[in-house]
Protein backbone atom coordinates (compact mmCIF):
# COMPACT_ATOMS: atom_id res chain seq x y z
CA UNK A 1 0.00 0.00 0.00
CA UNK A 2 1.09 3.58 -0.64
CA UNK A 3 1.14 5.90 2.37
CA UNK A 4 1.96 9.56 2.86
CA UNK A 5 5.50 8.49 3.77
CA UNK A 6 6.33 5.60 1.43
CA UNK A 7 5.25 2.13 0.35
CA UNK A 8 4.44 -0.44 3.05
CA UNK A 9 3.67 -4.12 2.43
CA UNK A 10 0.07 -5.03 3.13
CA UNK A 11 -1.68 -8.33 2.53
CA UNK A 12 -4.67 -9.99 4.13
CA UNK A 13 -6.49 -13.27 4.07
CA UNK A 14 -9.42 -14.89 5.83
CA UNK A 15 -12.36 -13.42 7.70
CA UNK A 16 -13.07 -12.93 11.37
CA UNK A 17 -11.12 -11.37 14.22
CA UNK A 18 -8.29 -9.24 12.83
CA UNK A 19 -4.70 -10.17 13.65
CA UNK A 20 -1.85 -8.04 12.30
CA UNK A 21 1.32 -10.13 12.02
CA UNK A 22 4.70 -8.38 11.87
CA UNK A 23 7.75 -10.48 10.93
CA UNK A 24 11.30 -10.00 12.12
CA UNK A 25 14.48 -8.97 10.35
CA UNK A 26 15.43 -10.57 7.03
CA UNK A 27 11.80 -11.63 6.55
CA UNK A 28 8.61 -10.59 4.82
CA UNK A 29 4.97 -11.23 5.63
CA UNK A 30 5.35 -14.61 3.93
CA UNK A 31 7.20 -15.83 7.03
CA UNK A 32 3.82 -16.05 8.77
CA UNK A 33 2.27 -18.49 6.30
CA UNK A 34 2.82 -21.60 8.46
CA UNK A 35 1.23 -19.87 11.47
CA UNK A 36 -1.67 -18.51 9.40
CA UNK A 37 -2.32 -21.99 8.02
CA UNK A 38 -2.29 -23.44 11.54
CA UNK A 39 -4.65 -20.74 12.85
CA UNK A 40 -7.38 -22.00 10.53
CA UNK A 41 -10.75 -20.31 10.08
CA UNK A 42 -12.13 -17.44 12.13
CA UNK A 43 -9.30 -14.99 11.71
CA UNK A 44 -8.59 -12.17 9.29
CA UNK A 45 -4.80 -12.21 9.06
CA UNK A 46 -3.01 -9.06 7.90
CA UNK A 47 0.71 -9.28 7.16
CA UNK A 48 3.38 -6.70 6.41
CA UNK A 49 7.18 -6.36 6.26
CA UNK A 50 9.48 -4.17 8.32
CA UNK A 51 11.38 -1.26 6.80
CA UNK A 52 13.79 -2.28 4.05
CA UNK A 53 12.34 -5.76 3.57
CA UNK A 54 9.92 -7.04 0.92
CA UNK A 55 8.14 -4.08 -0.65
CA UNK A 56 8.33 -1.84 2.42
CA UNK A 57 10.51 1.19 1.77
CA UNK A 58 13.33 2.09 4.14
CA UNK A 59 12.86 5.35 6.05
CA UNK A 60 15.85 5.21 8.39
CA UNK A 61 19.40 6.37 7.79
CA UNK A 62 22.69 5.68 9.53
CA UNK A 63 22.27 9.13 11.09
CA UNK A 64 18.72 8.52 12.31
CA UNK A 65 17.73 4.90 12.83
CA UNK A 66 14.98 5.65 15.37
CA UNK A 67 12.65 2.75 15.98
CA UNK A 68 9.82 5.29 15.74
CA UNK A 69 10.05 4.99 11.94
CA UNK A 70 9.27 1.27 12.26
CA UNK A 71 6.37 1.96 14.61
CA UNK A 72 4.90 4.50 12.18
CA UNK A 73 4.90 1.96 9.35
CA UNK A 74 3.15 -0.68 11.48
CA UNK A 75 0.64 1.91 12.68
CA UNK A 76 -0.21 2.66 9.04
CA UNK A 77 -0.92 -1.05 8.51
CA UNK A 78 -3.15 -1.15 11.60
CA UNK A 79 -5.11 1.87 10.38
CA UNK A 80 -5.58 0.26 6.98
CA UNK A 81 -6.79 -2.95 8.66
CA UNK A 82 -9.35 -0.91 10.59
CA UNK A 83 -10.78 -1.20 14.09
CA UNK A 84 -9.10 -2.69 17.14
CA UNK A 85 -6.61 -5.33 16.05
CA UNK A 86 -4.58 -8.00 17.79
CA UNK A 87 -0.93 -7.19 17.06
CA UNK A 88 1.64 -10.00 16.84
CA UNK A 89 5.35 -9.41 16.30
CA UNK A 90 8.23 -11.84 15.89
CA UNK A 91 11.81 -10.97 16.84
CA UNK A 92 12.53 -7.33 15.87
CA UNK A 93 8.87 -7.14 14.88
CA UNK A 94 8.06 -7.96 18.51
CA UNK A 95 10.19 -5.07 19.73
CA UNK A 96 8.41 -2.79 17.26
CA UNK A 97 5.09 -4.12 18.58
CA UNK A 98 6.05 -3.01 22.09
CA UNK A 99 6.80 0.47 20.75
CA UNK A 100 3.43 0.62 18.96
CA UNK A 101 1.67 -0.38 22.19
CA UNK A 102 3.57 2.28 24.14
CA UNK A 103 2.81 5.03 21.61
CA UNK A 104 -0.96 4.36 21.84
CA UNK A 105 -1.64 5.94 18.45
CA UNK A 106 -3.69 3.05 17.06
CA UNK A 107 -6.32 0.85 18.77
CA UNK A 108 -4.94 -2.51 19.92
CA UNK A 109 -7.03 -5.27 21.47
CA UNK A 110 -3.95 -7.27 22.50
CA UNK A 111 -0.25 -7.78 21.80
CA UNK A 112 1.75 -10.97 21.33
CA UNK A 113 5.54 -10.67 21.42
CA UNK A 114 7.46 -13.62 20.01
CA UNK A 115 10.99 -13.44 21.37
CA UNK A 116 11.84 -9.76 20.97
CA UNK A 117 15.55 -8.77 21.06
CA UNK A 118 15.03 -6.63 24.16
CA UNK A 119 18.74 -6.19 24.87
CA UNK A 120 18.36 -2.70 26.32
CA UNK A 121 15.94 -4.03 28.93
CA UNK A 122 18.67 -6.43 30.05
CA UNK A 123 21.06 -3.50 30.39
CA UNK A 124 18.60 -1.32 32.32
CA UNK A 125 17.88 -4.22 34.70
CA UNK A 126 21.58 -4.86 35.40
CA UNK A 127 21.65 -8.19 33.57
CA UNK A 128 25.23 -7.55 32.42
CA UNK A 129 26.15 -11.11 31.43
CA UNK A 130 23.16 -11.51 29.14
CA UNK A 131 23.50 -7.98 27.77
CA UNK A 132 27.16 -8.62 26.94
CA UNK A 133 26.15 -11.77 25.06
CA UNK A 134 24.08 -9.65 22.69
CA UNK A 135 26.78 -7.00 22.38
CA UNK A 136 29.59 -9.49 21.83
CA UNK A 137 27.64 -11.13 19.04
CA UNK A 138 26.65 -7.91 17.27
CA UNK A 139 30.09 -6.30 17.62
CA UNK A 140 31.76 -9.33 16.02
CA UNK A 141 29.06 -9.49 13.34
CA UNK A 142 29.38 -5.81 12.45
CA UNK A 143 33.18 -6.04 12.35
CA UNK A 144 33.03 -9.05 10.04
CA UNK A 145 30.66 -7.19 7.70
CA UNK A 146 32.97 -4.17 7.65
CA UNK A 147 35.86 -6.49 6.81
CA UNK A 148 33.95 -7.73 3.76
CA UNK A 149 32.91 -11.16 5.07
CA UNK A 150 30.04 -12.08 2.78
CA UNK A 151 28.25 -14.35 5.27
CA UNK A 152 28.79 -12.15 8.32
CA UNK A 153 25.09 -12.29 9.13
CA UNK A 154 25.31 -16.05 9.70
CA UNK A 155 26.77 -15.40 13.17
CA UNK A 156 23.64 -13.48 14.15
CA UNK A 157 21.35 -16.17 12.76
CA UNK A 158 23.23 -18.93 14.59
CA UNK A 159 23.19 -16.91 17.84
CA UNK A 160 19.41 -17.09 17.70
CA UNK A 161 18.81 -20.48 16.15
CA UNK A 162 21.84 -22.41 17.32
CA UNK A 163 24.99 -23.53 15.46
CA UNK A 164 24.32 -24.61 11.90
CA UNK A 165 20.99 -22.78 11.56
CA UNK A 166 22.13 -20.51 8.74
CA UNK A 167 23.83 -23.36 6.88
CA UNK A 168 20.60 -25.35 7.00
CA UNK A 169 18.55 -22.61 5.39
CA UNK A 170 17.69 -22.93 1.67
CA UNK A 171 20.13 -21.12 -0.63
CA UNK A 172 17.55 -18.48 -1.61
CA UNK A 173 16.84 -17.67 2.06
CA UNK A 174 20.55 -17.39 2.80
CA UNK A 175 20.98 -15.10 -0.22
CA UNK A 176 18.14 -12.84 0.93
CA UNK A 177 19.62 -12.52 4.43
CA UNK A 178 23.06 -11.74 3.01
CA UNK A 179 21.59 -9.13 0.68
CA UNK A 180 19.76 -7.48 3.59
CA UNK A 181 22.69 -7.41 6.01
CA UNK A 182 22.95 -3.62 5.88
CA UNK A 183 19.22 -3.35 6.74
CA UNK A 184 19.64 -5.74 9.66
CA UNK A 185 22.48 -3.62 11.00
CA UNK A 186 20.09 -0.66 10.96
CA UNK A 187 17.61 -2.85 12.87
CA UNK A 188 20.16 -3.37 15.61
CA UNK A 189 20.88 0.37 15.70
CA UNK A 190 17.13 0.95 16.10
CA UNK A 191 16.92 -1.59 18.92
CA UNK A 192 19.99 -0.48 20.82
CA UNK A 193 18.87 3.13 20.44
CA UNK A 194 15.54 2.50 22.18
CA UNK A 195 15.96 2.90 25.99
CA UNK A 196 13.63 0.10 27.09
CA UNK A 197 12.98 -0.06 30.83
CA UNK A 198 10.72 -1.89 33.28
CA UNK A 199 9.06 1.42 34.15
CA UNK A 200 8.27 2.14 30.50
CA UNK A 201 6.81 -1.31 29.86
CA UNK A 202 4.72 -0.95 33.01
CA UNK A 203 2.59 1.58 31.14
CA UNK A 204 1.16 -1.05 28.78
CA UNK A 205 -2.41 -1.86 29.77
CA UNK A 206 -3.63 -4.20 27.03
CA UNK A 207 -3.44 -8.01 27.36
CA UNK A 208 0.07 -9.17 26.44
CA UNK A 209 1.46 -12.62 25.69
CA UNK A 210 5.23 -13.16 25.47
CA UNK A 211 6.54 -16.29 23.75
CA UNK A 212 10.06 -17.69 23.96
CA UNK A 213 11.75 -20.89 22.88
CA UNK A 214 12.99 -23.45 25.37
CA UNK A 215 16.09 -23.96 23.21
CA UNK A 216 16.70 -20.27 22.54
CA UNK A 217 19.86 -18.47 23.61
CA UNK A 218 19.79 -17.84 27.39
CA UNK A 219 20.09 -14.08 26.81
CA UNK A 220 17.01 -14.09 24.58
CA UNK A 221 15.09 -16.20 27.08
CA UNK A 222 15.98 -13.90 29.95
CA UNK A 223 15.18 -10.74 27.99
CA UNK A 224 11.69 -11.99 27.20
CA UNK A 225 11.08 -13.13 30.75
CA UNK A 226 11.84 -9.56 31.81
CA UNK A 227 9.49 -8.17 29.16
CA UNK A 228 6.69 -10.30 30.56
CA UNK A 229 7.52 -9.48 34.18
CA UNK A 230 7.54 -5.76 33.42
CA UNK A 231 4.04 -5.58 31.88
CA UNK A 232 1.11 -5.80 34.30
CA UNK A 233 -0.80 -9.04 33.81
CA UNK A 234 1.37 -10.25 30.92
CA UNK A 235 1.64 -13.99 30.31
CA UNK A 236 4.94 -15.74 29.54
CA UNK A 237 4.84 -19.00 27.59
CA UNK A 238 7.83 -21.18 26.73
CA UNK A 239 7.63 -23.52 23.75
CA UNK A 240 9.84 -26.46 24.65
CA UNK A 241 12.11 -27.71 21.91
CA UNK A 242 11.78 -24.46 19.97
CA UNK A 243 14.34 -21.76 19.34
CA UNK A 244 14.09 -18.25 17.94
CA UNK A 245 12.68 -19.19 14.53
CA UNK A 246 9.68 -20.93 16.07
CA UNK A 247 7.13 -19.40 13.70
CA UNK A 248 8.58 -21.74 11.06
CA UNK A 249 9.65 -24.75 13.14
CA UNK A 250 6.79 -24.81 15.68
CA UNK A 251 4.01 -23.02 13.81
CA UNK A 252 1.19 -25.10 15.26
CA UNK A 253 2.20 -24.41 18.86
CA UNK A 254 2.70 -20.71 18.15
CA UNK A 255 -0.68 -20.50 16.40
CA UNK A 256 -2.46 -22.26 19.27
CA UNK A 257 -1.02 -19.85 21.83
CA UNK A 258 -1.85 -16.80 19.70
CA UNK A 259 -5.43 -18.02 19.16
CA UNK A 260 -5.92 -18.66 22.87
CA UNK A 261 -4.59 -15.21 23.75
CA UNK A 262 -6.76 -13.51 21.13
CA UNK A 263 -9.89 -15.30 22.35
CA UNK A 264 -9.14 -14.34 25.95
CA UNK A 265 -8.59 -10.71 24.97
CA UNK A 266 -11.86 -10.69 22.99
CA UNK A 267 -13.68 -12.04 26.05
CA UNK A 268 -12.23 -9.24 28.17
CA UNK A 269 -13.45 -6.64 25.68
CA UNK A 270 -16.90 -8.27 25.61
CA UNK A 271 -17.09 -8.32 29.42
CA UNK A 272 -16.15 -4.65 29.67
CA UNK A 273 -18.81 -3.75 27.10
CA UNK A 274 -21.59 -5.35 29.18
Amino acid sequence: METAEARVDYDESGTGTTIVLVPGSCSTGAAWRPVISALGDGFRCVTTSLLGYGGTAERRTVHDASIAFEAEAVEEVVRRAGGRVHLVGHSFGGLVGLVVALRERVPLASLTVVEAPAAELLRSEGEEEHYRAFRKMTNAYFDAFEDGERQAISAMIDFYGGPGTFAAWPARVQAYAIDKTYVNILDWASGYGFPLTRQLLGRIEIPVLVLRGGNSHPAAQRANALVSASIPGAELATIEGAAHFMIATHAAQVAALIARHVHRAENIVAAVAL
